[in-house]
């Protein structure tokens, strides 16, 4: 798909950048693993949005909020990024740490579609 080190330049954000945002609704957290991995657990507030069926046009609306995508790791997360790039829409965040970093920390996790 896409290449790391392409694309534009992305922030890494916390778990703290993470966890603030979604309390204070200026975010809008995309999680791009797949329905499985969403289903196994996800963070509540979070939408699923695959990259295995990427299409940047098709993103949901932040509504004013900060587009930040999520995945595993922090790996998918940017090449996500980087295909919206590709498809004309800016995403300029990522959850660096991803689910394996939420989980660490403790922090709750929503199961079920």
């Amino acid at each position: 798909m896409f290449g790391f080190g392409r694309g534009p330049k992305v922030e890494n954000l916390g778990i703290e950048d993470i966890k603030k945002g979604l309390a204070d609704g200026s975010i809008l957290l995309v999680d791009v693993r797949e329905p499985n991995e969403w289903e196994a657990g996800h963070i509540a507030g979070a939408v699923l949005f695959p990259l295995s069926t990427f299409d940047a046009a098709a993103l949901p609306d932040p509504q004013g909020r900060r587009i930040v995508f999520s995945c595993r790791s922090g790996k998918r997360s940017l090449t996500a990024a980087a295909a919206a790039a590709a498809g004309g829409v800016t995403v300029d965040a990522h959850y660096a740490g991803g689910m394996l970093d939420w989980v660490q920390h403790g922090e709750p996790v929503a199961t079920g579609p």
